[in-house]
């Protein structure tokens, strides 16, 4: 599998790209996207964005930004610092 892969409207992002990116195992990451500790956004692309994502990772006060295109290649990557979110149970926010 690379990095990023489209299924119909959804992407998969390899645990391995996010465990690198957080300083994590892969099986960290997956029990934290379980629990709710890493959570992500995916953004469409408008206008001269058109046919790309953004898909931006958050696990307490880090933050990974990828850029892919509508096949799931990966484009970019930044990591960057945030202010640590909480996610709320009930609201999914």
């Amino acid at each position: 599998m690379s990095n990023v892969e489209r299924n119909g409207d959804e992407f998969i992002v390899d645990a391995n790209l996010l465990a690198s990116a957080f300083d994590l195992t892969p099986d960290d990451v997956r029990t934290r996207i379980r629990n709710g500790h890493i959570t992500s956004l995916c953004e469409a692309g408008q206008d001269e964005d058109e046919g790309r994502w953004r898909i931006t990772f958050y696990a307490g006060a880090r933050a990974l930004r990828l850029i892919v295109d509508r096949d799931g290649t990966h484009l970019s990557q930044s990591t960057f610092p945030v202010r640590a979110r909480t996610r709320d149970i009930a609201t999914g926010r």
